[in-house]
């Protein structure tokens, strides 16, 4: 079978349009295409590749576990499972964990249980969520609906009912619209999909205390931020404020499917027996991979490394910019950078990421004003390099068409 670009088109759902290269082999951070052209890899599988391509431990662990037990349904517990959890439990908040395939998932399991929580302990008037403008959160229709970007929801019929949203980093706002009657309110530690948002240090704290003083539940989805991505295990962790419920996948299982709901055994203990599930959520396949993947990122010389690695990118980055001027400020934390797009190229980050792939780098956009970068978190040092002298050229060819 001649399997290229156009195959796409002819047998796919067209809510994707890929690039026109079809990668077909990756290592470390570079990956190959059907011709041969090597690429830098600065999407990182859109914050998903955590250790890169091909990682061997990873390998290891797929192929070990792979030949003992792939799948056995939630009838049964399994080991790589249990020692996972047990993990994520010894370094979180956490006492509990439920497993599920996606941060979707993760975050579906978060917000039905928000609901159940404060249905059996305060009543029916409790059931109201709130959400942030630009907050992503999935793609399932609860999520898409809890998620603060119309442009995600609409089209597809009557939402969910009692979803709020307000700005984020906007405390008053946040102030006006909670009430003993809100049950939970979902947010990320650092937006991604909606720009490469930092939250204000004293936001942050304001809304875990409204949360106490409303008995509502804070949920920090930390599917993007999660598992060293900030150069915290959990950004949480930087904020010096704990969720109630948090969410976990991409990283977690370093390109392998999986996703994880993390709360206390207080909150965990309404859902009971029949009342969630995933039939393939915590397979020993997708446990084994994702133990590997946190024993090796849970390393304070891994961590350490995130920060300097994104001090490296700011540095080479305000190169950059000193010299063509298409950057309003650099954002994020660690290695989930955003490049924010002055006035002047205001909506061009696809024209950026196109341009980029030109130059054979692999990168992402936040909205259609940052260019954004997720690579591996042990990127080496020269791909780093290597990589931001390609998007140089990248901007300049799309200066130079201005």
């Amino acid at each position: 079978m001649n399997v290229t670009r156009s195959l796409f088109d002819e047998v796919m759902v067209p809510n994707y349009n890929p690039a026109s290269m079809v990668p077909v082999r990756g290592v470390g951070s570079r990956v190959w295409d059907q011709d041969g052209n090597e690429f830098i890899d600065f999407a990182g599988g859109i914050a998903v590749n955590a250790l890169g391509h091909c990682h061997p431990e990873l390998v290891k662990a797929l192929t070990e576990q792979g030949n003992k037990l792939w799948h056995l349904s939630n009838v049964f517990t399994n080991e790589p499972a249990l020692r996972l959890a047990k993990k994520l439990t010894d370094h979180t908040f956490a006492e509990r964990v439920y497993f599920a395939n996606s941060g979707a998932e993760a975050n579906e399991a978060a917000l039905k249980l928000a609901r159940r929580y404060a249905l059996e302990k305060f009543g029916e008037h409790k059931q109201q969520i709130i959400a942030f403008n630009q907050g992503f959160h999935g793609r399932t229709f609860f999520t898409v609906t809890v998620g603060g970007q119309a442009a995600y929801s609409d089209g597809f019929g009557p939402k969910p009912g009692a979803v709020e949203h307000c700005a984020y980093n906007d405390l008053a706002a946040f102030e006006a619209l909670i009430s003993d009657n809100t049950c939970a309110v979902m947010m990320e530690p650092l937006q991604g999909e909606g720009g490469i948002i930092s939250p204000d240090p004293a936001f942050v704290k304001g809304v875990r205390e409204l949360c106490d003083k409303h008995n509502a539940l804070l949920i920090f989805d930390e599917v993007q931020s999660g598992v060293g991505r900030t150069g915290h295990l959990y950004a949480y962790m930087g904020l010096d404020v704990t969720p109630d419920i948090l969410t976990t996948a991409k990283s977690l299982g370093g390109g392998f499917p999986v996703g994880a709901m993390l709360t206390t055994t207080d909150i965990a203990a309404h859902f009971k027996p029949g009342t969630h599930g995933s039939t393939y959520g915590g397979n020993p396949l997708a446990c084994a991979v994702a133990e590997r993947t946190f024993d090796i990122i849970n390393d304070p010389a891994v961590l350490e490394g995130v920060k300097r690695k994104e001090q490296l990118f700011r540095d080479t980055l305000a190169t950059i910019n000193d010299k063509h001027k298409v950057f309003s400020e650099i954002r994020g934390k660690g290695m989930l950078l955003g490049c924010a797009l002055t006035e002047d190229f205001a909506g061009q980050s696809r024209a950026f990421l196109d341009a980029s792939t030109q130059q054979q780098l692999m990168c992402l956009v936040a909205g259609a004003n940052v260019v954004r970068f997720a690579p591996s978190l042990i990127i080496p040092d020269e791909d780093i390099a290597e990589g931001l002298v390609r998007f140089e050229k990248a901007v300049a060819s799309v200066v130079a068409a201005k």
